[in-house]
C-alpha cells in the first residue's frame, strides 16, 4: 500500500484503533478484531490488526520495565539526533544499518511490521535523524540534543 493510501484513511485508523492508545489496544479481543476486520473506513488486513496489537503489548512492557520508549529509542543514537548531509533526495536511503539494528531489536521485543524501511521512516518523523538537505531552512535547527 502507498503511504498516500494510509494517510488517507487515518483518521478512520485513529477512530478504529482507539486514538491509538496502546493500553486500549493492547486488551483487543476477538470480537475487537472481527469489528475492525468489518471497518470499510480502515485497511482490513488480520495480520496488521493483530500486530498492532502485539506490538502495543510490547510498547507497555518496555513502559514498565524501564526508562520508557523514547529513552530505548534515544538511546540508539546516545541521545542525540544523527545529522545527515545529503544534498539531493536521491541520496537519502530508504533504511540504513542503524535502522536495521532497531528493526531487529523491536522485532526480538514483539513489535510486529517493523522493518528497517518503516523503522528509518519512524527515525526521520521522530527527529532520531535529520535528512533535511543542507540547502532545507530546517536542516540546522533539526541537528540540536534531543531533551
Amino acid at each position: 500500500l502507498s503511504w498516500i493510501t494510509i494517510l488517507r484513511k487515518r483518521e478512520n485508523f485513529r477512530k478504529a484503533f482507539d486514538d491509538f492508545q496502546p493500553e486500549k489496544i493492547a486488551r483487543y479481543n476477538a470480537k475487537k478484531v472481527h469489528a475492525l476486520m468489518n471497518d470499510v473506513g480502515i485497511v482490513r488486513n488480520r495480520a496488521k490488526i493483530e500486530g498492532t496489537i502485539a506490538s502495543a503489548k510490547s510498547y507497555l512492557k518496555i513502559m514498565e520495565e524501564g526508562p520508557g520508549f523514547s529513552k530505548f529509542l534515544w538511546d540508539f543514537v546516545d541521545g542525540q539526533p544523527k545529522v545527515n548531509e545529503f544534498k539531493t533526495t536521491a541520496s537519502v536511503p530508504a533504511s540504513t544499518p542503524l535502522s536495521v539494528k532497531v528493526s531487529k531489536e523491536l522485532a526480538s521485543r514483539g513489535f510486529k511490521f517493523v522493518g528497517p524501511t518503516v523503522v528509518y521512516a519512524f527515525m526521520q518523523a521522530t527527529g532520531l535523524v535529520n535528512d533535511h538537505l543542507v540547502t532545507c531552512f530546517c536542516h540546522e535547527a533539526c541537528g540540536g540534543k534531543h531533551r
